[in-house]
Protein backbone atom coordinates (compact mmCIF):
# COMPACT_ATOMS: atom_id res chain seq x y z
CA UNK A 1 0.00 0.00 0.00
CA UNK A 2 3.04 2.74 1.07
CA UNK A 3 4.49 1.93 -2.45
CA UNK A 4 0.79 2.54 -4.37
CA UNK A 5 0.63 5.90 -2.64
CA UNK A 6 4.54 6.74 -3.63
CA UNK A 7 3.82 5.72 -7.22
CA UNK A 8 0.54 7.80 -6.96
CA UNK A 9 2.39 11.06 -5.43
CA UNK A 10 5.33 10.81 -7.75
CA UNK A 11 2.80 10.73 -10.97
CA UNK A 12 1.27 14.19 -9.48
CA UNK A 13 4.46 15.55 -8.97
CA UNK A 14 5.50 14.62 -12.60
CA UNK A 15 2.02 16.29 -13.75
CA UNK A 16 2.42 19.40 -11.55
CA UNK A 17 6.09 20.04 -12.75
CA UNK A 18 5.02 19.36 -16.23
CA UNK A 19 2.50 21.82 -16.19
CA UNK A 20 4.62 24.58 -14.40
CA UNK A 21 7.37 23.85 -16.97
CA UNK A 22 4.63 24.55 -20.05
CA UNK A 23 3.46 27.43 -18.39
CA UNK A 24 6.70 28.86 -18.37
CA UNK A 25 7.45 27.99 -21.78
CA UNK A 26 4.31 29.27 -23.15
CA UNK A 27 5.40 32.98 -21.22
CA UNK A 28 8.45 33.00 -22.22
CA UNK A 29 6.86 32.72 -25.78
CA UNK A 30 4.54 35.32 -25.38
CA UNK A 31 7.39 37.26 -23.94
CA UNK A 32 9.91 37.02 -27.01
CA UNK A 33 7.19 37.16 -29.62
CA UNK A 34 6.12 40.44 -28.65
CA UNK A 35 9.90 41.46 -27.79
CA UNK A 36 10.25 40.24 -31.58
CA UNK A 37 6.92 42.43 -32.86
CA UNK A 38 8.33 45.58 -30.78
CA UNK A 39 11.64 45.46 -32.58
CA UNK A 40 12.49 48.53 -34.83
CA UNK A 41 15.40 49.60 -36.64
CA UNK A 42 16.87 53.07 -36.95
CA UNK A 43 18.52 52.97 -40.63
CA UNK A 44 22.08 54.74 -40.68
CA UNK A 45 23.66 56.72 -43.10
CA UNK A 46 25.78 54.90 -46.04
CA UNK A 47 22.95 51.59 -45.38
CA UNK A 48 22.20 48.99 -48.32
CA UNK A 49 18.81 47.51 -48.44
CA UNK A 50 19.41 43.58 -48.63
CA UNK A 51 17.28 41.47 -49.93
CA UNK A 52 18.33 38.26 -48.42
CA UNK A 53 17.45 34.41 -48.12
CA UNK A 54 15.68 35.67 -44.85
CA UNK A 55 13.14 37.46 -46.70
CA UNK A 56 9.78 35.94 -47.37
CA UNK A 57 7.59 37.92 -49.40
CA UNK A 58 4.17 36.55 -48.70
CA UNK A 59 0.82 38.26 -50.20
CA UNK A 60 -1.68 37.62 -47.24
CA UNK A 61 -1.26 37.92 -43.16
CA UNK A 62 -2.89 34.36 -43.46
CA UNK A 63 0.38 33.33 -45.06
CA UNK A 64 2.85 33.63 -42.26
CA UNK A 65 3.74 30.75 -40.16
CA UNK A 66 3.77 31.91 -36.58
CA UNK A 67 3.38 30.36 -33.29
CA UNK A 68 4.36 27.44 -31.11
CA UNK A 69 5.73 25.28 -33.76
CA UNK A 70 6.99 27.68 -35.71
CA UNK A 71 9.61 29.67 -33.65
CA UNK A 72 12.91 27.80 -35.64
CA UNK A 73 11.21 29.50 -39.12
CA UNK A 74 14.31 31.37 -40.29
CA UNK A 75 12.38 33.43 -42.26
CA UNK A 76 11.08 36.78 -41.61
CA UNK A 77 7.77 37.03 -43.80
CA UNK A 78 7.43 40.64 -45.50
CA UNK A 79 3.80 41.56 -46.90
CA UNK A 80 4.55 42.35 -51.29
CA UNK A 81 2.77 45.72 -50.31
CA UNK A 82 4.68 46.66 -47.84
CA UNK A 83 8.48 45.38 -49.59
CA UNK A 84 7.14 47.43 -52.82
CA UNK A 85 6.34 50.80 -50.65
CA UNK A 86 9.60 50.04 -48.77
CA UNK A 87 11.42 50.23 -52.14
CA UNK A 88 9.83 52.65 -53.34
CA UNK A 89 10.63 54.83 -49.98
CA UNK A 90 14.32 54.07 -50.54
CA UNK A 91 14.88 55.55 -53.92
CA UNK A 92 14.51 58.97 -52.19
CA UNK A 93 15.89 58.14 -48.66
CA UNK A 94 19.22 59.89 -48.61
CA UNK A 95 20.62 56.79 -45.79
CA UNK A 96 19.67 54.37 -48.45
CA UNK A 97 22.78 54.10 -50.89
CA UNK A 98 21.80 50.89 -52.94
CA UNK A 99 20.23 47.70 -52.74
CA UNK A 100 22.30 44.41 -52.73
CA UNK A 101 20.25 41.22 -53.52
CA UNK A 102 22.06 38.34 -51.90
CA UNK A 103 19.30 35.90 -52.29
CA UNK A 104 20.43 31.98 -53.63
CA UNK A 105 16.50 30.79 -53.11
CA UNK A 106 14.21 33.55 -53.16
CA UNK A 107 11.03 33.17 -51.29
CA UNK A 108 7.86 34.54 -53.54
CA UNK A 109 5.79 33.62 -56.45
CA UNK A 110 6.09 34.51 -59.49
CA UNK A 111 4.00 37.52 -59.46
CA UNK A 112 5.37 39.47 -56.70
CA UNK A 113 9.43 38.55 -58.22
CA UNK A 114 7.57 40.14 -61.09
CA UNK A 115 6.32 43.21 -58.56
CA UNK A 116 9.75 43.63 -56.79
CA UNK A 117 11.39 43.68 -60.05
CA UNK A 118 9.75 46.00 -61.16
CA UNK A 119 10.21 48.13 -58.48
CA UNK A 120 13.93 47.60 -58.76
CA UNK A 121 13.90 48.54 -61.67
CA UNK A 122 12.38 52.02 -60.95
CA UNK A 123 15.09 52.14 -58.14
CA UNK A 124 17.72 52.49 -60.44
CA UNK A 125 16.25 55.55 -61.93
CA UNK A 126 17.52 57.33 -59.01
CA UNK A 127 21.17 56.69 -60.10
CA UNK A 128 21.82 54.27 -56.75
CA UNK A 129 23.67 51.14 -57.11
CA UNK A 130 21.63 47.30 -57.32
CA UNK A 131 24.33 44.59 -57.14
CA UNK A 132 23.69 40.76 -57.07
CA UNK A 133 25.60 38.16 -55.32
CA UNK A 134 24.78 33.89 -55.76
CA UNK A 135 26.28 30.80 -54.35
CA UNK A 136 24.04 27.92 -55.84
CA UNK A 137 21.45 29.90 -56.98
CA UNK A 138 17.85 29.04 -58.11
CA UNK A 139 16.13 29.99 -60.81
CA UNK A 140 13.70 32.14 -59.35
CA UNK A 141 16.19 33.82 -57.49
CA UNK A 142 18.40 34.61 -60.45
CA UNK A 143 14.97 35.85 -62.63
CA UNK A 144 15.36 38.94 -59.61
CA UNK A 145 18.98 39.40 -59.20
CA UNK A 146 19.64 39.36 -63.25
CA UNK A 147 17.89 43.06 -62.47
CA UNK A 148 21.00 44.28 -61.03
CA UNK A 149 23.71 46.34 -62.53
CA UNK A 150 26.40 43.44 -61.61
CA UNK A 151 25.48 40.31 -60.95
CA UNK A 152 28.79 38.36 -59.17
CA UNK A 153 28.67 34.78 -58.65
CA UNK A 154 31.06 32.64 -55.96
CA UNK A 155 33.57 30.54 -58.14
CA UNK A 156 32.37 27.53 -56.86
CA UNK A 157 28.73 28.40 -57.13
CA UNK A 158 26.21 28.17 -59.83
CA UNK A 159 23.06 29.36 -61.73
CA UNK A 160 20.23 27.02 -62.17
CA UNK A 161 18.80 28.19 -65.63
CA UNK A 162 16.66 25.40 -67.35
CA UNK A 163 12.77 26.93 -68.02
CA UNK A 164 9.87 25.67 -67.02
CA UNK A 165 8.37 22.29 -67.15
CA UNK A 166 5.54 20.47 -65.19
CA UNK A 167 5.18 16.48 -64.85
CA UNK A 168 1.63 15.13 -64.31
CA UNK A 169 1.10 11.74 -62.36
CA UNK A 170 -1.36 9.78 -62.68
CA UNK A 171 -3.07 7.24 -60.62
CA UNK A 172 -6.09 5.32 -62.70
CA UNK A 173 -3.78 2.42 -62.84
CA UNK A 174 -2.92 2.27 -59.18
CA UNK A 175 -6.84 2.80 -58.00
CA UNK A 176 -7.68 0.33 -60.74
CA UNK A 177 -5.40 -2.97 -59.51
CA UNK A 178 -6.04 -2.06 -55.85
CA UNK A 179 -9.61 -1.88 -56.16
CA UNK A 180 -10.10 2.17 -55.55
CA UNK A 181 -13.02 3.59 -57.46
CA UNK A 182 -13.20 6.96 -58.13
CA UNK A 183 -16.19 8.61 -59.50
CA UNK A 184 -16.13 11.67 -61.80
CA UNK A 185 -18.58 14.41 -62.87
CA UNK A 186 -16.65 17.73 -64.41
CA UNK A 187 -17.75 20.72 -67.03
CA UNK A 188 -15.20 21.47 -69.05
CA UNK A 189 -12.69 19.62 -71.46
CA UNK A 190 -10.25 21.53 -70.08
CA UNK A 191 -10.71 20.90 -66.72
CA UNK A 192 -8.20 18.54 -65.73
CA UNK A 193 -7.67 18.40 -62.34
CA UNK A 194 -9.44 14.93 -62.44
CA UNK A 195 -7.33 13.51 -65.07
CA UNK A 196 -4.82 11.65 -62.96
CA UNK A 197 -8.06 9.22 -62.09
CA UNK A 198 -9.43 9.41 -65.42
CA UNK A 199 -6.62 8.49 -68.07
CA UNK A 200 -2.75 7.15 -67.96
CA UNK A 201 -1.38 9.91 -69.96
CA UNK A 202 -1.95 13.84 -70.32
CA UNK A 203 -5.21 14.77 -72.38
CA UNK A 204 -4.21 16.44 -75.75
CA UNK A 205 -6.85 19.73 -73.91
CA UNK A 206 -4.53 19.51 -71.12
CA UNK A 207 -1.68 19.48 -72.99
CA UNK A 208 -2.15 21.99 -74.90
CA UNK A 209 -3.57 24.44 -72.16
CA UNK A 210 -0.39 24.02 -70.25
CA UNK A 211 1.50 24.14 -73.36
CA UNK A 212 0.60 27.46 -73.87
CA UNK A 213 0.64 28.67 -70.10
CA UNK A 214 4.33 27.48 -69.92
CA UNK A 215 5.23 29.42 -73.08
CA UNK A 216 3.14 32.63 -72.37
CA UNK A 217 5.28 32.56 -68.82
CA UNK A 218 8.75 31.75 -69.90
CA UNK A 219 8.61 34.27 -72.62
CA UNK A 220 7.42 36.91 -70.32
CA UNK A 221 10.57 35.96 -67.40
CA UNK A 222 13.51 34.76 -70.00
CA UNK A 223 12.76 38.00 -72.04
CA UNK A 224 13.29 40.18 -68.98
CA UNK A 225 16.35 38.15 -68.00
CA UNK A 226 18.06 38.20 -71.70
CA UNK A 227 17.33 42.05 -71.91
CA UNK A 228 18.60 43.18 -68.48
CA UNK A 229 22.03 40.77 -68.55
CA UNK A 230 22.18 42.33 -72.29
CA UNK A 231 22.14 39.25 -73.57
CA UNK A 232 20.55 38.09 -77.72
CA UNK A 233 17.03 36.27 -77.05
CA UNK A 234 18.55 33.57 -79.31
CA UNK A 235 21.75 32.87 -77.71
CA UNK A 236 20.38 33.35 -74.14
CA UNK A 237 17.94 30.46 -75.45
CA UNK A 238 20.98 28.27 -76.08
CA UNK A 239 22.38 28.96 -72.91
CA UNK A 240 19.25 27.61 -70.93
CA UNK A 241 18.94 24.70 -72.76
CA UNK A 242 22.70 23.77 -72.64
CA UNK A 243 22.16 24.74 -68.88
CA UNK A 244 25.39 26.46 -68.82
CA UNK A 245 24.71 28.77 -65.55
CA UNK A 246 25.55 25.48 -63.66
CA UNK A 247 28.91 25.67 -64.64
CA UNK A 248 30.87 28.97 -62.82
CA UNK A 249 33.08 29.38 -65.34
CA UNK A 250 30.28 28.86 -68.72
CA UNK A 251 28.21 30.97 -66.42
CA UNK A 252 30.57 34.42 -66.79
CA UNK A 253 31.41 33.47 -70.22
CA UNK A 254 28.06 33.54 -71.49
CA UNK A 255 27.47 36.89 -69.37
CA UNK A 256 25.25 35.72 -66.89
CA UNK A 257 27.63 36.70 -64.26
CA UNK A 258 30.29 39.46 -64.45
CA UNK A 259 32.57 38.50 -62.12
CA UNK A 260 33.11 35.10 -60.14
CA UNK A 261 34.45 36.44 -56.40
CA UNK A 262 34.26 35.30 -52.77
CA UNK A 263 31.24 36.66 -50.68
CA UNK A 264 34.11 38.76 -48.75
CA UNK A 265 35.03 40.12 -52.05
CA UNK A 266 31.73 40.98 -52.70
CA UNK A 267 31.10 43.15 -49.46
CA UNK A 268 34.17 44.72 -49.59
CA UNK A 269 34.02 45.70 -53.00
CA UNK A 270 30.56 47.53 -51.77
CA UNK A 271 32.39 49.50 -48.87
CA UNK A 272 34.78 51.05 -51.26
CA UNK A 273 31.50 51.96 -53.45
CA UNK A 274 30.43 53.81 -50.62
CA UNK A 275 34.08 55.16 -49.55
CA UNK A 276 33.69 53.36 -46.02
CA UNK A 277 37.62 53.15 -44.36
CA UNK A 278 38.57 49.02 -44.06
CA UNK A 279 37.42 48.69 -40.04
CA UNK A 280 34.38 50.33 -40.75
CA UNK A 281 31.41 48.71 -40.74
CA UNK A 282 29.36 47.74 -43.76
CA UNK A 283 25.54 48.92 -42.91
CA UNK A 284 23.05 46.26 -43.86
CA UNK A 285 19.50 46.48 -43.67
CA UNK A 286 16.61 44.63 -44.56
CA UNK A 287 13.37 44.85 -46.16
CA UNK A 288 11.89 43.59 -42.83
CA UNK A 289 14.20 46.10 -40.80
CA UNK A 290 13.38 48.71 -42.93
CA UNK A 291 10.22 48.93 -42.84
CA UNK A 292 9.91 48.79 -39.39
CA UNK A 293 12.21 51.73 -39.13
CA UNK A 294 8.80 53.30 -40.64
CA UNK A 295 5.88 51.51 -39.84
CA UNK A 296 4.68 53.52 -36.71
CA UNK A 297 3.99 56.40 -38.25
CA UNK A 298 0.59 58.09 -38.32
CA UNK A 299 -1.60 56.57 -40.49
CA UNK A 300 -5.04 58.30 -39.30
CA UNK A 301 -7.71 59.96 -42.12
CA UNK A 302 -9.42 58.06 -44.90
CA UNK A 303 -8.50 54.78 -46.25
CA UNK A 304 -8.18 52.57 -48.58
CA UNK A 305 -8.67 48.76 -47.28
CA UNK A 306 -6.79 46.07 -48.83
CA UNK A 307 -8.52 42.36 -48.49
CA UNK A 308 -6.65 39.64 -48.83
CA UNK A 309 -7.85 36.38 -50.11
CA UNK A 310 -4.92 33.70 -50.15
CA UNK A 311 -5.31 29.90 -50.53
CA UNK A 312 -7.99 27.69 -51.10
CA UNK A 313 -11.77 28.31 -50.77
CA UNK A 314 -13.22 26.37 -47.88
CA UNK A 315 -16.81 26.42 -45.98
CA UNK A 316 -16.80 27.39 -42.07
CA UNK A 317 -14.30 29.24 -40.28
CA UNK A 318 -11.00 29.25 -40.27
CA UNK A 319 -7.84 31.64 -40.79
CA UNK A 320 -4.68 30.53 -42.94
CA UNK A 321 -6.95 30.25 -45.91
CA UNK A 322 -10.06 31.98 -47.40
CA UNK A 323 -12.77 30.76 -45.06
CA UNK A 324 -16.80 31.87 -45.98
CA UNK A 325 -17.77 32.50 -42.34
CA UNK A 326 -14.61 34.75 -42.01
CA UNK A 327 -14.42 36.69 -44.81
CA UNK A 328 -18.06 37.35 -45.19
CA UNK A 329 -17.44 38.76 -41.96
CA UNK A 330 -14.20 40.74 -43.23
CA UNK A 331 -16.55 41.72 -46.13
CA UNK A 332 -19.30 43.34 -43.82
CA UNK A 333 -16.84 44.88 -41.67
CA UNK A 334 -15.15 46.89 -44.47
CA UNK A 335 -18.62 47.86 -45.63
CA UNK A 336 -20.05 49.77 -42.19
CA UNK A 337 -16.64 51.03 -41.80
CA UNK A 338 -16.90 54.74 -42.57
CA UNK A 339 -13.23 55.29 -42.64
CA UNK A 340 -12.67 52.73 -45.71
CA UNK A 341 -13.53 54.70 -48.69
CA UNK A 342 -12.88 52.17 -51.19
CA UNK A 343 -11.59 48.57 -51.27
CA UNK A 344 -9.09 46.14 -52.86
CA UNK A 345 -9.73 42.63 -53.10
CA UNK A 346 -6.40 40.67 -53.38
CA UNK A 347 -6.99 37.68 -54.67
CA UNK A 348 -4.31 34.56 -54.44
CA UNK A 349 -6.58 31.34 -55.13
CA UNK A 350 -6.58 28.48 -57.20
CA UNK A 351 -10.01 28.00 -55.88
CA UNK A 352 -12.33 25.61 -53.63
CA UNK A 353 -16.02 25.05 -52.72
CA UNK A 354 -18.20 25.78 -55.19
CA UNK A 355 -20.40 27.27 -52.34
CA UNK A 356 -18.18 29.32 -49.84
CA UNK A 357 -17.04 31.27 -53.24
CA UNK A 358 -20.87 31.85 -53.80
CA UNK A 359 -21.00 33.14 -50.11
CA UNK A 360 -18.20 35.52 -50.73
CA UNK A 361 -18.81 36.59 -53.98
CA UNK A 362 -22.78 37.72 -52.62
CA UNK A 363 -21.11 39.61 -50.01
CA UNK A 364 -18.86 41.44 -52.43
CA UNK A 365 -22.04 42.69 -54.19
CA UNK A 366 -23.38 43.90 -51.43
CA UNK A 367 -19.98 45.81 -50.45
CA UNK A 368 -20.10 47.24 -53.79
CA UNK A 369 -23.20 48.88 -54.12
CA UNK A 370 -21.91 51.34 -51.33
CA UNK A 371 -17.99 51.80 -51.57
CA UNK A 372 -15.65 50.90 -54.86
CA UNK A 373 -14.39 47.52 -55.09
CA UNK A 374 -11.23 46.82 -57.52
CA UNK A 375 -9.53 43.54 -57.58
CA UNK A 376 -6.07 42.63 -57.88
CA UNK A 377 -4.84 38.96 -59.34
CA UNK A 378 -1.60 37.59 -57.60
CA UNK A 379 -0.20 34.30 -58.52
CA UNK A 380 -3.52 32.46 -58.62
CA UNK A 381 -7.42 33.82 -59.34
CA UNK A 382 -8.50 30.54 -61.12
CA UNK A 383 -12.19 28.73 -60.72
CA UNK A 384 -13.15 29.68 -57.11
CA UNK A 385 -10.46 32.19 -57.00
CA UNK A 386 -11.72 33.72 -60.30
CA UNK A 387 -15.40 33.41 -59.38
CA UNK A 388 -14.82 35.45 -56.13
CA UNK A 389 -13.72 38.31 -58.38
CA UNK A 390 -17.12 38.53 -60.53
CA UNK A 391 -18.31 41.95 -57.95
CA UNK A 392 -15.28 43.96 -58.91
CA UNK A 393 -15.55 47.53 -60.66
CA UNK A 394 -12.47 46.85 -61.97
CA UNK A 395 -9.90 44.05 -62.39
CA UNK A 396 -6.22 44.08 -62.14
CA UNK A 397 -4.03 40.99 -63.30
CA UNK A 398 -0.23 40.36 -63.57
CA UNK A 399 1.23 39.64 -66.95
CA UNK A 400 1.48 35.58 -64.91
CA UNK A 401 -1.01 35.18 -63.38
CA UNK A 402 -2.77 31.93 -63.88
CA UNK A 403 -6.04 32.89 -64.55
CA UNK A 404 -9.77 31.88 -65.26
CA UNK A 405 -10.30 27.79 -65.00
CA UNK A 406 -14.16 28.55 -65.33
CA UNK A 407 -15.35 25.18 -64.73
CA UNK A 408 -16.86 22.84 -62.24
CA UNK A 409 -16.05 19.19 -61.00
CA UNK A 410 -16.96 16.90 -58.38
CA UNK A 411 -14.67 13.59 -57.49
CA UNK A 412 -16.02 10.83 -55.36
CA UNK A 413 -13.98 7.70 -53.97
CA UNK A 414 -15.44 4.71 -53.16
CA UNK A 415 -13.75 1.25 -52.04
CA UNK A 416 -15.69 -1.38 -53.17
CA UNK A 417 -13.67 -3.78 -55.05
CA UNK A 418 -10.67 -3.35 -52.44
CA UNK A 419 -13.69 -3.94 -49.58
CA UNK A 420 -14.70 -7.18 -51.63
CA UNK A 421 -11.27 -8.94 -51.73
CA UNK A 422 -10.46 -7.95 -48.42
CA UNK A 423 -13.63 -10.47 -47.63
CA UNK A 424 -16.17 -6.70 -46.51
CA UNK A 425 -19.23 -6.48 -47.72
CA UNK A 426 -22.34 -4.64 -47.18
CA UNK A 427 -25.88 -4.40 -46.98
CA UNK A 428 -27.97 -1.54 -46.79
CA UNK A 429 -31.35 -0.88 -44.90
CA UNK A 430 -33.37 2.75 -45.47
CA UNK A 431 -36.40 4.01 -45.30
CA UNK A 432 -36.62 6.02 -48.86
CA UNK A 433 -35.33 5.49 -52.54
CA UNK A 434 -31.72 7.70 -52.27
CA UNK A 435 -31.21 7.79 -48.35
CA UNK A 436 -27.59 5.71 -49.52
CA UNK A 437 -27.20 7.49 -52.77
CA UNK A 438 -23.90 6.98 -51.84
CA UNK A 439 -21.21 5.13 -49.81
CA UNK A 440 -18.11 4.48 -49.52
CA UNK A 441 -17.82 1.12 -49.61
CA UNK A 442 -20.44 0.95 -52.60
CA UNK A 443 -20.42 3.85 -54.49
CA UNK A 444 -23.28 6.11 -55.98
CA UNK A 445 -26.03 5.21 -57.28
CA UNK A 446 -26.91 5.94 -61.00
CA UNK A 447 -29.53 8.00 -59.58
CA UNK A 448 -27.07 9.74 -57.52
CA UNK A 449 -24.54 9.97 -60.60
CA UNK A 450 -27.43 12.22 -62.21
CA UNK A 451 -28.13 14.21 -59.26
CA UNK A 452 -24.26 15.47 -59.08
CA UNK A 453 -24.13 16.22 -62.73
CA UNK A 454 -27.10 18.10 -62.63
CA UNK A 455 -25.43 20.10 -59.44
CA UNK A 456 -21.73 20.62 -61.74
CA UNK A 457 -23.81 21.59 -65.16
CA UNK A 458 -25.89 24.01 -62.54
CA UNK A 459 -23.19 25.64 -61.10
CA UNK A 460 -21.06 25.87 -64.21
CA UNK A 461 -23.62 28.14 -65.78
CA UNK A 462 -24.25 29.87 -62.77
CA UNK A 463 -20.97 30.78 -63.11
CA UNK A 464 -20.77 31.70 -66.21
CA UNK A 465 -23.87 33.99 -65.47
CA UNK A 466 -21.76 36.04 -63.49
CA UNK A 467 -18.82 36.19 -65.65
CA UNK A 468 -21.35 37.37 -68.77
CA UNK A 469 -22.35 40.61 -66.08
CA UNK A 470 -18.82 41.11 -64.96
CA UNK A 471 -17.27 41.29 -68.03
CA UNK A 472 -20.23 41.99 -70.63
CA UNK A 473 -19.84 39.48 -72.64
CA UNK A 474 -22.42 36.64 -73.98
CA UNK A 475 -22.53 32.98 -72.56
CA UNK A 476 -21.49 31.23 -75.72
CA UNK A 477 -18.47 34.27 -75.43
CA UNK A 478 -17.59 33.16 -72.47
CA UNK A 479 -18.22 29.65 -72.89
CA UNK A 480 -15.90 29.42 -75.73
CA UNK A 481 -12.45 30.76 -73.56
CA UNK A 482 -14.04 28.90 -70.52
CA UNK A 483 -14.50 24.79 -69.94
CA UNK A 484 -11.91 24.75 -67.07
CA UNK A 485 -8.94 25.72 -69.24
CA UNK A 486 -6.61 28.15 -67.30
CA UNK A 487 -5.16 31.48 -69.23
CA UNK A 488 -1.80 33.60 -68.72
CA UNK A 489 -2.59 36.71 -67.21
CA UNK A 490 -1.59 38.53 -71.12
CA UNK A 491 -4.14 36.24 -72.45
CA UNK A 492 -6.65 36.61 -70.18
CA UNK A 493 -6.40 40.66 -71.30
CA UNK A 494 -6.63 39.74 -74.96
CA UNK A 495 -9.73 37.57 -74.32
CA UNK A 496 -11.32 39.67 -71.90
CA UNK A 497 -11.36 38.03 -68.82
CA UNK A 498 -9.29 40.97 -67.00
CA UNK A 499 -8.95 44.96 -67.83
CA UNK A 500 -5.83 45.61 -66.97
CA UNK A 501 -2.36 43.96 -66.40
CA UNK A 502 -1.14 45.80 -63.57
CA UNK A 503 0.18 45.72 -59.94
CA UNK A 504 -1.51 45.50 -56.61
CA UNK A 505 -0.54 49.21 -56.15
CA UNK A 506 -1.75 49.88 -59.52
CA UNK A 507 -5.29 49.14 -58.36
CA UNK A 508 -5.06 50.76 -54.89
CA UNK A 509 -4.33 54.22 -56.74
CA UNK A 510 -7.85 53.40 -59.31
CA UNK A 511 -9.57 52.72 -56.23
CA UNK A 512 -8.43 55.98 -54.79
CA UNK A 513 -9.02 57.29 -57.54
CA UNK A 514 -12.60 55.80 -57.73
CA UNK A 515 -13.44 57.07 -54.72
CA UNK A 516 -12.39 60.77 -54.96
CA UNK A 517 -9.59 60.71 -52.71
CA UNK A 518 -6.61 62.87 -52.44
CA UNK A 519 -5.04 61.96 -49.39
CA UNK A 520 -5.16 58.22 -47.94
CA UNK A 521 -3.40 55.32 -46.29
CA UNK A 522 -3.47 51.86 -46.81
CA UNK A 523 -4.66 49.50 -44.50
CA UNK A 524 -4.06 45.27 -45.04
CA UNK A 525 -7.19 43.04 -44.14
CA UNK A 526 -7.44 40.37 -42.10
CA UNK A 527 -5.57 41.59 -39.43
CA UNK A 528 -2.07 39.84 -38.08
CA UNK A 529 -2.92 37.37 -35.58
CA UNK A 530 -1.54 38.46 -32.19
CA UNK A 531 1.51 36.48 -30.67
CA UNK A 532 -1.07 35.05 -28.10
CA UNK A 533 -4.16 34.26 -30.59
CA UNK A 534 -1.04 32.33 -32.50
CA UNK A 535 0.01 29.68 -30.05
CA UNK A 536 -3.33 29.14 -28.74
CA UNK A 537 -4.08 28.67 -32.39
CA UNK A 538 -1.08 25.94 -32.32
CA UNK A 539 -2.79 24.16 -29.59
CA UNK A 540 -5.41 23.09 -31.71
CA UNK A 541 -5.26 19.33 -31.67
CA UNK A 542 -5.92 18.52 -35.69
CA UNK A 543 -3.91 21.48 -36.15
CA UNK A 544 -0.91 20.49 -34.53
CA UNK A 545 -1.01 16.43 -36.07
CA UNK A 546 -1.31 18.87 -40.07
CA UNK A 547 1.64 21.02 -39.16
CA UNK A 548 3.84 18.13 -38.22
CA UNK A 549 3.40 16.29 -41.23
CA UNK A 550 2.99 19.79 -43.52
CA UNK A 551 7.16 19.95 -42.03
CA UNK A 552 8.14 16.83 -42.73
CA UNK A 553 6.94 15.77 -45.85
CA UNK A 554 6.91 19.66 -47.49
CA UNK A 555 3.72 22.17 -47.87
CA UNK A 556 3.16 20.87 -52.01
CA UNK A 557 2.75 16.62 -51.18
CA UNK A 558 1.01 18.20 -47.86
CA UNK A 559 -1.65 19.72 -49.88
CA UNK A 560 -2.04 16.65 -52.35
CA UNK A 561 -2.37 13.84 -49.26
CA UNK A 562 -5.20 16.29 -47.84
CA UNK A 563 -6.82 16.01 -51.05
CA UNK A 564 -6.67 12.71 -50.99
CA UNK A 565 -7.50 12.46 -47.14
CA UNK A 566 -9.76 15.06 -46.15
CA UNK A 567 -13.35 14.07 -46.24
CA UNK A 568 -14.38 18.26 -46.23
CA UNK A 569 -12.72 18.38 -50.14
CA UNK A 570 -14.52 15.56 -51.30
CA UNK A 571 -18.33 16.19 -50.15
CA UNK A 572 -18.80 18.80 -52.54
CA UNK A 573 -18.79 20.52 -55.95
CA UNK A 574 -15.54 22.29 -56.09
CA UNK A 575 -14.44 25.17 -58.58
CA UNK A 576 -10.63 24.62 -58.34
CA UNK A 577 -7.49 24.84 -60.66
CA UNK A 578 -5.83 21.62 -60.76
CA UNK A 579 -2.13 22.41 -60.31
CA UNK A 580 0.22 25.27 -59.36
CA UNK A 581 3.40 26.85 -61.46
CA UNK A 582 6.91 27.94 -59.82
CA UNK A 583 9.77 29.36 -61.86
CA UNK A 584 12.36 27.89 -58.83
Amino acid sequence: MRSFFKNVLANIVAIVLLCALFFVFFIMMLVFSSMGNDKSVVVKDNSVLTINLKTNIIDSPTEEEMGLFNISDKHKSVMLYDALEAIKKAKTDDHIKGISIEADDFHAGLTQIDDIRNAIEDFKKSGKFVYAYGNAVSQASYYLGSVADKYYLNPSGMIELKGLATEVTFFKDFADKYGIGIEVIRHGKFKSAVEPFLRNDISPENKEQLGTLLNDIWKNTSTKMAVSRKIDTAQFKMVVDSLYGMIPELGLKYKLADKLIQKTEYEQMIKSKLSLKEKEKLNKVSLAGYISSYENEDKSGEKVAVLYASGGINNGDGYNEIYSEKYVKYIKDLQNDDKVKAVVFRINSPGGSANASDEILFELQQLKKKKPLVVSFGDYAASGGYYIAMAADKIYSEPNTLTGSIGVFGVIPYYKDIANKNGIRSDIVATNANSQYYSPLNGVTPYGVNLITRSVEGTYKRFVHFVTQNRKQTFEQIDSVGGGRVWSGVRAKQIGLVDELGTLNDAVKFAAQKAGLKSYHVSSYPKKMSPFEQIFKDLNEEDISARIIKNKIGKANYEILQQITDQKLQSEVKMEMPYQIKIN
